[in-house]
């Protein structure tokens, strides 16, 4: 099996290429970090024997010439973040998707999407596919996603992770963290809404099961094998980096307006870094967010593993 990995030098790419290789097959990745360095990256050692040959390609731009003939592209190059201009979103997620779907015809393509698709304003309540689509979004990460879908062409097969974390997280981990301030962690709703995380782990085994197996198009949802309590998932993480802290709840109500009144700030003074609460942030874990996989264990044989923060202190 011969397969190209968009977005290699990112956190869900570059283990996706581990798990390929793993697999025995022969992979060409492509990500925006300049090859000269990759050697820190996380397959740095496999480009370094000779195992994976990685070119540096930014998607916003056009391909570099003389790409492989693969059996499938795993796209997984993106602007994964809740804040920014939304051109930007547009250029990567969404152009960039076209023109890496135009670079590769004729092949099956895989494209990395996100759970963040359904609609941000109610809860997700174990969410099927057919859900789509959300009428507005709460920033335009949320947007392009669901553009980039469409992007990807009806003959593609569209993965949905939700929350997706695990060694070299750069985001839900240090976010949480992020979250703490004294003993306490705090965060939005009651604590006891559940949700569907994925750990990077299970969306690369889902990866592999799409570009390999018999199902040629289609859209699945990708998470851990259950839902988990949110309270239950912050106090395993806070045990694991050893922080003494309890998780404390603010209702939706009280801190949504406020996350509003910061963007508007940052968004007037042209802060490039985001606020430190964002409308996305403070109600993407709020209320329920659950998702439905049953379409992904059934026709792509996904077999996911169950959520766990074991070892994250080393994260």
């Amino acid at each position: 099996m011969k397969v190209v990995v968009t977005g290699a030098s990112g956190f869900a790419g570059g283990v996706v290429v581990r798990a390929a290789v793993a697999r025995g097959w022969r992979v060409h990745a492509f990500g925006r970090r300049a090859a000269s360095g990759i050697g820190a990256g996380p397959f740095g050692d496999l480009v370094r024997a000779g195992t994976v040959p990685y070119r540096s390609w930014d998607v916003t731009a056009d391909a570099p010439g003389d790409l492989p003939e693969v059996d499938a592209v795993i796209h997984c190059a993106g602007t994964v973040t809740d804040w920014g201009p939304a051109r930007e979103f547009a250029r990567v997620n969404v152009a960039g998707t076209a023109r890496v779907r135009r670079a590769f015809p004729g092949v099956r393509f895989v494209h990395v999407s996100t759970a963040s698709v359904y609609d941000p304003f109610r809860p997700t309540v174990m969410a099927r596919e057919h859900d789509l689509p959300a009428r507005r979004y709460a920033n335009a990460y949320g947007a392009s996603k669901a553009r980039a879908e469409r992007a990807a062409g009806a003959d593609a097969i569209v993965l949905r992770p939700h929350a997706v974390y695990g060694p070299g997280d750069p985001t839900l981990l240090p976010r949480v963290l992020g979250a703490v301030r004294g003993r306490r962690l705090w965060a939005v709703g009651d604590g006891r809404q559940r949700v569907s995380l994925t750990s990077v782990a299970n969306l690369a085994e889902a990866c592999l099961l799409a570009a390999s197996g018999p199902v040629e198009r289609g859209v699945f949802n990708i998470a851990d094998a259950e839902p988990v309590v949110l309270d239950d998932a912050l106090r395993w993480i806070l045990r694991e980096r050893g922080i003494d802290a309890e998780p404390s709840y603010l209702p939706a109500g009280l801190v949504t307006p406020v996350a509003g009144v910061m963007e508007v700030a940052f968004r007037l003074l042209r802060r490039p870094s985001p606020p430190r609460l964002t409308r996305y942030a403070a109600g993407h874990l709020a209320v329920e967010r659950t998702l439905d996989i049953s379409a992904a264990r059934e026709l792509l044989g996904y077999r996911p593993s169950p959520t766990s923060f074991h070892g994250a202190a080393a994260w």
